[in-house]
C-alpha cells in the first residue's frame, strides 16, 4: 500500500511495481485496420544523411498539423487499467490454426488458441442471432408504415417489443464474448523468421564474432574497483537515498555519459536519424500496445499509483507512439528516430554475479533507434540496425558477437531479434549490450500506424471520384533498436582499457565529446 508524503503542500505520489495485463497480438496477419483518417504529410521530407534537425522540428509539430483518429478503441475503466481493443482478423487465425499453434509451441507461449477459436465460434453463433433479429426488426418497422386494422398494429407492437427486448439480451452477450475473446487472443505472440534457431537461449545462433579478449599481463579488476578509485560512482550514497541498484554518476563518469550519448547521436544522425527525446511517464495503454507484458509476477513495469500511468523502460515505448492512430503517406517512408531517455525497470527476479554494479540497475540512460517502415523493407532495416550497432561497438575497439536469437528467447513482439553481447573481462564472460528486433506490423496493429500506399488501386473507378482513387491502406512495420545503454557501455570501457597503473584510456572516437580527454587517472586522496 502506497502512502504519500507531503512538503511545500505537494503531493508526492509513490511508485509501485504493478503488473501490466498482459496483451499480446499478432503479426501481419491477423489484424485488419482500426483508425478511417487519412494523415496527410506528403510534405513531410525523406530521411537525409545530413544531420536531421529541420525533420526533427517538422516531426514535432505534427501534432499541430496532423489529424488522428480519435482513441474510440481505448476505454478507461478502473483506474490504471485501461481497456483498449485490437482489430485481430480471427478468421485467419482459425484457417492458419496449425501454424498458429506451431508458432505458440515454439515460443513456449502460454496463449491459449483452442480457447480462442472456441470462443470466436460462439462470437459468430451469437453475432448471427443478432443479424436474425435486427432484420426482423426492421422488417417489423416497415410493416408498420403500412396501413394497418388496430389489431394488426398491435400484433405488430407487441412482435416489436419482443424482439427488442430479445436483441437486448444478445446484443450484450455478444459484447461479453467479444470482451473475452479480445483477452485471451491478444495473449498470441508475433510469428517467427523461419531462419530463427527452435530452442531457448543456448540455441541462439552466432552471426558475427569481432575481436579477441584482450590479453592483461598483470591483475584484472572490475568496473567496481575501478569505479572506486577513479571516483566515478557512489553505490552507497545512493543505495541510502534511492535502494539498491541506484547510483550516484561523479566526476569523469558524468562527462562519459554526455559523451557517449553525444557521440552516438552524431553517429546515427549521420545515417539519417532523427534525434528525439521523450516523455518518460506514458499512458498503461500505450507499454501494452507495444507488447509489453509481465511475466508473472517479474515484471519489469514500474507503475503510479492511482493513475493509469508507466515509467518507461525503454524509449520504444513513447517513440511507437508518437505516431498511434495516424495514417502517413507512403512518401515519407521510412521515419528513422533516435532516442534518447533514461529507463526504469524493477529488475524483479534478477540475481547472480551479473547484478553487481552498473550491469543491472533501475535506472539508466539510453539511446534507442526506431524505425516504420514498408513491410518490404523491414528485413533490410533489421540488417542495416544491426550494422550500425555493429560499426558503433567496433569504433571503441569492443570485442563482441552478435547473435540471432532463439524463439524461446523472443519477446512477443519480436519476429525476429538479433543481440549482440561485448566481453567484460571483470565479469570474465560476455554481457548483452544490445539488441536489434524486427516486429513487422505487431506493434502497429495495436498502435494504429497505417500508411497509404503512393499507386492506385487497380479496381478503382474513375467516375466515383477522389475517394475511390486512393490505395487501401497498409499498417508499417516497426523495428527497434539499442544504440547504446549508457552502464554496460561504460563496464566494457572501463574493463577493458584499464591500464597496469590504475588508469583507464578513453577510446579516440569519443575524445572530443570529453573536451580532449584522453585517460581518466586514479585520485589520490590524502588526510
Amino acid at each position: 500500500m502506497g502512502l504519500h508524503s507531503y512538503f511545500g503542500g505537494a503531493t508526492i505520489q509513490t511508485l509501485k511495481m504493478a503488473a501490466v495485463p498482459a496483451s499480446a497480438s499478432y503479426s501481419r496477419f491477423v489484424f485488419s485496420p482500426i483508425s478511417r483518417n487519412l494523415v496527410a504529410l506528403d510534405s513531410f521530407p525523406r530521411h537525409s544523411p545530413s544531420p536531421p534537425f529541420p525533420l526533427l522540428a517538422r516531426a514535432l509539430s505534427m501534432a499541430a498539423a496532423v489529424q488522428t483518429t480519435p482513441p474510440s478503441s481505448e476505454m478507461v475503466g478502473s483506474v490504471g487499467k485501461p481497456q483498449w481493443k485490437a482489430a485481430i482478423d480471427f478468421k485467419w487465425i482459425r484457417d492458419n490454426r496449425e501454424a498458429v499453434a506451431e508458432n505458440i509451441r515454439k515460443r513456449k507461449s502460454k496463449a491459449s488458441l483452442e480457447l480462442v477459436l472456441e470462443l470466436y465460434e460462439k462470437m459468430l453463433a451469437v453475432q448471427k442471432e443478432v443479424e436474425r433479429l435486427r432484420g426482423e426488426r426492421n422488417a417489423v418497422a416497415n410493416m408498420m408504415k403500412g396501413k394497418l386494422e388496430p389489431s394488426e398494429r398491435q400484433k405488430f407492437i407487441e412482435k416489436g417489443k419482443n424482439l427488442k427486448e430479445a436483441l437486448a439480451s444478445f446484443e450484450e452477450d455478444l459484447v461479453k464474448l467479444s470482451d473475452e475473446l479480445q483477452q485471451e487472443a491478444q495473449s498470441i505472440p508475433n510469428m517467427t523468421h523461419p531462419d530463427v534457431p527452435i530452442g531457448g537461449e543456448d540455441s541462439s545462433a552466432v552471426r558475427k564474432k569481432v575481436g579477441s579478449p584482450r590479453e592483461f599481463s598483470f591483475s584484472v579488476k572490475d568496473h567496481l574497483q575501478l569505479g572506486k578509485e577513479l571516483d566515478l560512482f557512489d553505490f552507497d550514497a545512493a543505495a541510502e537515498v534511492s535502494g539498491s541498484k541506484f547510483y550516484y554518476l561523479k566526476n569523469e563518469a558524468v562527462l562519459l555519459e554526455m559523451a557517449l550519448v553525444n557521440w552516438t547521436l552524431s553517429q546515427v544522425m549521420q545515417k539519417g536519424f532523427t534525434p528525439l527525446i521523450t516523455p518518460e511517464i506514458v499512458r498503461s495503454s500505450i507499454v501494452e500496445k507495444c507488447g509489453f507484458q509481465p511475466r508473472g509476477d517479474n515484471t519489469q513495469v514500474y507503475s503510479i499509483e492511482g493513475s493509469d500511468q508507466c515509467l518507461i523502460g525503454t524509449a520504444e515505448i513513447p517513440v511507437g507512439g508518437v505516431h498511434m492512430d495516424s495514417i502517413l503517406a507512403e512518401t515519407v517512408l521510412p521515419l528513422k528516430y533516435a532516442a534518447f531517455s533514461h529507463c526504469f525497470r524493477t529488475e524483479a527476479g534478477a540475481a547472480g554475479l551479473a547484478t553487481r554494479g552498473l550491469y543491472r540497475v533501475h535506472q539508466f540512460s539510453k539511446v534507442e533507434m526506431f524505425v516504420l517502415c514498408r513491410p518490404d523493407e523491414s528485413d533490410t532495416y533489421h540488417e542495416e540496425l544491426i550494422t550500425i550497432e555493429e560499426d558503433l561497438f567496433s569504433s571503441l575497439g569492443l570485442h563482441y558477437k552478435t547473435l540471432d536469437m532463439a524463439s524461446e528467447d523472443l519477446g512477443a513482439p519480436a519476429y525476429r531479434k538479433f543481440d549482440v553481447e561485448a566481453w567484460m573481462p571483470g565479469l570474465g564472460r560476455y554481457g548483452e549490450i544490445s539488441s536489434a528486433s524486427n516486429c513487422t506490423d505487431y506493434q502497429s496493429r495495436r498502435l494504429g500506424i497505417r500508411y497509404r500506399p503512393a499507386e492506385l488501386a487497380a479496381s478503382t473507378n474513375p467516375k466515383k471520384g477522389g475517394k475511390g482513387n486512393l490505395a487501401p491502406t497498409k499498417f508499417v512495420h516497426t523495428l527497434n533498436a539499442t544504440a547504446c545503454a549508457v552502464p554496460r557501455m561504460m563496464i566494457c570501457l572501463l574493463e577493458n582499457n584499464q591500464q597496469e597503473d590504475g588508469s583507464v584510456i578513453i577510446p579516440e572516437p569519443l575524445r572530443p565529446f570529453m573536451g580532449g580527454m584522453e585517460v581518466l587517472l586514479a585520485k589520490h586522496h590524502t588526510g
